[in-house]
């Protein structure tokens, strides 16, 4: 991870330098291609999991490519994460995260099997899993204070859940690289509200590793009611797709 210019005393005790997170810049609308990453080099494409039905082009939720993921790459660097240093780093030099590709996966409740299965604490101290969900819809988001599109996609994740919280719909984020400190600063900055699983060793990962690729954040799934992956979007998620995908797995719940 590239070096953080001084900016100064840090705002908690004696965290790392990358706790001091630059303040969101004011967000621009934005149609779906700016929200679209191109796949790296190093990542490709990673297919949908055994009996997921990758859609591509699925009505309202198709999935662009070629120029259109360009697009998103560069509006990323020009206009959601102009002044946001650490955003602005990760989308110039490509070194900081590796992104998916935008696509979107839906599995038929038939075709989703077992649930998942993991326990793991939170920033905060809770130890939750799974198990104790059932009857919630979850979205479960995996991401780190650096990843360029990680810090594209948060003020849409806090508002989602603002919009469901009293729905019966639970938001989890799954963090793969940061302190406490460092966590927390993204937190206030982009105004997150919900916890997240502190996974620096891995084991959240490796427990979704069948739904979530290792080079590919962020990630974020729906678990249905049972705690079954509905859902899957490989990159940054485009908030009316996410929110469409949240409100299928509540009318699954509503009509079981």
């Amino acid at each position: 991870m590239p070096a953080e210019p001084s900016r100064g005393p840090p705002d908690v005790g004696d965290a790392d330098p990358h706790d001091r997170l630059p303040a969101p810049a004011a967000r621009q609308p934005r149609s779906p291609e700016d929200r679209s990453m191109t796949p790296s080099q190093d990542s490709p494409h990673e297919p949908a999991p055994s009996g997921g039905v990758e859609r591509r082009t699925v009505g309202r939720r198709a999935v662009l490519g070629g120029a259109g993921l360009l697009t998103g790459l560069l509006a990323l660097s020009a206009c959601g994460a102009e002044n946001d240093d650490l955003a602005q780093q990760a989308g110039d030099d490509g070194k900081n995260y590796v992104a998916g590709d935008g696509s979107v996966q839906e599995f038929a409740p038939a075709d989703r099997g077992e649930p998942v299965t993991f326990e793991s604490e939170t920033f905060s101290g809770e130890t939750t899993g799974p198990a104790d969900w059932r009857g919630d819809v979850v979205v479960l988001n995996f991401w780190y204070a650096a990843c360029a599109p990680c810090r594209l996609e948060a003020p849409d994740l806090a508002e989602l859940h603002g919009k469901y919280s009293d729905q019966g719909v639970q938001f989890f984020g799954v963090n793969t690289r940061d302190s406490e400190s460092t966590a927390a600063a993204f937190e206030r900055n982009f105004g997150i509200e919900y916890p997240s699983f502190e996974d620096r060793d891995g084991q959240v990962m490796l427990a979704m590793t069948d739904y979530v690729p290792p080079s590919a954040v962020p990630t974020t799934l729906v678990l249905d009611v049972e705690g079954r992956v509905a859902a899957r979007i490989l990159g940054a998620a485009e908030p009316s797709i996410l929110d469409e995908l949240i409100s299928t797995a509540l009318e699954e719940r509503a009509e079981a």
